[in-house]
């Protein structure tokens, strides 16, 4: 069972649907013993970064997502929601995030956001995540800001819009992907297929 967290921001229906198509079991929920017990869990995520950590707060959901990484339950961050596991973000007035990845979110350095669209992610190195997809595939992106890992061993993959932007991370069972996998095709939909498996016997 993998357990979308519900906290009113996000695309949690297009990202059930999208786990439903790679046979998964998707529950999108904002009970924290839920979130607990699951076996995956997917932070979704579109808007801004401070209102989303205040209805995380708000919610108390942040501590059941702290929880659920402390017991090693693998964790899947998707655009917004990957942002949501760092330190810190200077989206507007700025904001602390749940901080179960070090480092923090910074605005895209380019000429023009948000930037919209494909982009081609190449892969650093291997990842659970990335299995079966080559040395780079292009997903579907949305955003005017992202992470900077403290750690350059978290990387998995990076895009370019203007800079080289970090597009996919993964410490331990801790993952996330700047882009939207459950509108980026065949390529997303392994993605997923992927996150699901993880920690699951063959």
């Amino acid at each position: 069972m993998i357990a979308i967290v519900d906290y009113g921001m996000g695309n949690r229906r297009s990202v059930e649907k999208a786990l439903e198509h790679v046979g998964a079991q998707p529950v999108i929920t904002a009970d924290h013993e839920l979130i607990r017990r699951a076996d995956h869990v997917v932070l979704p995520g579109v808007g801004a970064f401070p209102q989303a950590m205040r209805n995380i707060r708000e919610a108390g959901l942040d501590e059941a997502l702290i929880d659920r990484c402390r017991d090693g339950g693998p964790i899947l961050g998707l655009c917004l929601g990957m942002q949501l596991l760092f330190e810190s973000s200077e989206e507007h007035e700025g904001a602390t995030g749940l901080g179960l990845l070090p480092g923090r979110v910074t605005a895209l350095r380019a000429p023009r956001v948000p930037h919209i669209g494909w982009n081609l992610v190449t892969f650093a190195r291997l990842s659970a995540l990335t299995e079966g997809l080559g040395e780079a595939a292009a997903f579907y992106h949305v955003h005017s800001l992202a992470p900077e890992p403290a750690h350059e061993d978290d990387v998995v993959g990076r895009g370019e819009y203007g800079e080289r932007f970090v597009s996919i991370v993964e410490r331990g069972t801790v993952m996330g992907c700047q882009f939207h996998p459950e509108k980026s095709s065949r390529d997303g939909l392994r993605l997923l297929r992927n996150f699901a498996r993880v920690g699951v016997a063959a």
